[in-house]
């Protein structure tokens, strides 16, 4: 009888994985679909790059910092109840951007929708770590992946509705197709009892730092975490920049409609297998190397794109290898935040780790648009970001960037 219990929580453990990516690949239409929605009302309604920029960086100023309070909450009191309140928000804050289009209105829904998106963000990704313990890097890519890649699924559909239907009844659409998919996934969270383990969930590694829980406070009083954090933001803008303005970017560069149609598939598809390919290659060759790794060639692509991104070609290869290589934080950072400070107060330690995304959605929105609208050209913002990435590689290196040392060693 214990054994065929053991046997079914197990099996309820993939079931939650399915459900998290489920809920990952609706919450990011409003990250990856979002350069379509800017190029629509920059057409229609005029707004200037930084304005719109300005949207996409306080969406993701809502959406990361309410990860640490959310995180708390889900790792104190359970996920159920968090998770369906912020698939309410995800879905009315498409419909309020619908019914309100006025720029402060507009900023403002589309931040409470960022809330929502957010919150859920943290819920899934933990779940991974809490869940799969034993398989950290392979479970959190996978949840991931559908955030990265969720949207090659639907990028097509939505040009098409707004050039049929319109930005406005496009944007009230997808809230309540949200709102309708997004409760029931979220009405099966729950987290394994105990701190990170159960009978459904292998037990913890006992090895190393993963073998204690680390309190949010007691990590970010840990130097590796600051390392992280610097990696995080540099590594994450490249993606998010091309999330932004992808097909602004694209017009710049004199970029034929045939191959933006081919980057509103490839571009997601690439990031979300990105995920995959990073967790299931830092299962193997370790965190470190592969972020060391990642990061390198992610800085080269971005370098490549600013000096040659006016050959077509070139661009749109460019844009895959880093979307291919961009995607690694997202799946490797949770794994590590769970390897380093154990699973349970993972939810919250990676909550506030993902606060680094605030400051490359600055980077990737506001900032990138307000030079873009100076200085006419976007090498200012590539080559920022290519340095950017190689800082974040010199960071991440094995070297560099090792486990701290257990708590009751008294060191860190």
């Amino acid at each position: 009888m214990e054994q065929t219990t053991l046997s079914s929580q197990r099996t309820a453990r993939w079931l939650l994985l399915g459900a998290a990516f489920c809920v990952m690949m609706v919450i990011s239409i409003y990250q990856y679909s979002w350069f379509l929605f800017a190029d629509r009302i920059h057409r229609e309604l005029g707004w200037s790059l930084a304005s719109l920029g300005l949207i996409y960086t306080i969406f993701h100023y809502t959406s990361t910092l309410i990860l640490p309070f959310s995180g708390y909450l889900a790792d104190s009191y359970g996920p159920r109840t968090i998770a369906m309140g912020a698939a309410i928000l995800v879905g009315a804050g498409l419909v309020l951007c619908a019914l309100f289009t006025s720029p402060w209105a507009f900023r403002v829904c589309y931040g409470l929708g960022g809330v929502g998106g957010g919150i859920l963000y943290g819920l899934s990704a933990a779940m991974a770590i809490k869940w799969f313990p034993e398989k950290r890097g392979m479970a959190s890519g996978l949840v991931v992946f559908g955030f990265g890649a969720g949207t090659a699924l639907f990028n097509m559909g939505i040009d098409w509705l707004l050039d049929t239907q319109g930005l406005k009844r496009t944007l009230f659409f997808l809230g309540l197709g949200s709102m309708a998919v997004l409760l029931p996934l979220c009405a099966l969270y729950n987290y394994p009892e105990g701190e990170g383990t159960s009978e459904g969930a292998p037990p913890e590694p006992n090895i190393g730092p993963s073998a204690h829980s680390w309190k949010p406070l007691e990590m970010v009083r840990t130097r590796q975490w600051y390392s992280i954090y610097l990696a995080f933001t540099f590594s994450v803008s490249v993606v998010l920049l091309f999330g932004a303005h992808m097909k602004t970017m694209g017009t710049y560069y004199s970029l034929p409609e045939g191959y933006m149609k081919i980057l509103m598939v490839l571009f997601p598809l690439a990031n979300g297998l990105s995920r995959v390919m990073a967790g299931a290659i830092s299962d193997k060759l370790g965190r470190e190397s592969t972020l060391a790794i990642f990061y390198t060639l992610l800085g080269g692509a971005i370098l490549s794109l600013a000096l040659l991104g006016d050959i077509p070609t070139l661009f749109v290869s460019m844009v895959i290898l880093a979307s291919l290589l961009g995607g690694a934080p997202f799946a490797i950072y949770p794994a590590t935040i769970g390897d380093y400070y154990g699973s349970r107060y993972a939810t919250a330690n990676y909550g506030i780790t993902y606060t680094a995304k605030a400051w490359a959605g600055l980077i990737s929105g506001w900032l990138s648009g307000y030079l873009v609208t100076k200085f006419g050209s976007y090498n200012g913002p590539l080559l920022f970001m290519a340095g950017g990435c190689l800082i974040a590689a010199v960071l991440s290196n094995p070297w560099v960037l090792k486990p701290p040392l257990p708590k009751r060693q008294g060191h860190t």
